[in-house]
């Protein structure tokens, strides 16, 4: 009646991810005053900034609503990708490893959302005077997350599409 639940490598990936993203986290809040910067390099920074809104500071400011808003929309999210995760054949290493990095993104900022009401934020990429909007390790698994979808989408299509009929 019932399917026996099989351990899935691939859940486990997004744990250690979140873990990770987490503990990371932690460490900046512990570390750093917000708004400090350490220089790494010419072009790196480490600093603390504390975003209400989406990825890299989309919506940050806003009235308050979005906080709701974000964490409502990724934990719908999460469960959509939570329930095809477990769904993907296991052989499908690359549709999996991506997957498992988009629920850790995910649920790795719902977990500050819900904890603090904002998103802890440290990485800093800039070029001369031109710098990107500060992010995290649950942003960095987002983009390498889609990165890799779109990538199997151009150049793999045929080939996950043979694997399913396995």
């Amino acid at each position: 009646m019932y399917k026996k639940l099989k351990f899935n490598p691939w859940i486990l990936l997004s744990v250690f991810a979140i873990l990770a993203d987490q503990i990371s986290k932690y460490w900046f809040v512990q570390h750093f005053e917000r708004g400090e910067v350490q220089v790494l390099t010419s072009f790196f920074n480490w600093t603390l900034s504390y975003n209400t809104g989406a990825a890299f500071g989309f919506l940050n400011r806003g009235q308050g609503w979005q906080v709701g808003f974000f964490l409502g929309a990724a934990s719908s999210i999460s469960a959509v990708v939570f329930f095809l995760l477990l769904k993907t054949p296991r052989q499908q290493k690359w549709h999996s490893i991506a997957l498992s990095f988009l629920l850790a993104g995910a649920l790795g900022n719902v977990c500050d959302r819900l904890r603090l009401g904002y998103v802890v934020d440290f990485i800093q990429w800039h070029y001369q005077q031109w710098y990107w909007p500060t992010f995290n390790l649950a942003d960095s698994f987002v983009v390498t997350a889609v990165i890799m979808l779109l990538i199997e989408e151009m150049f793999f299509k045929d080939a996950r599409k043979n694997s399913r009929s396995k």
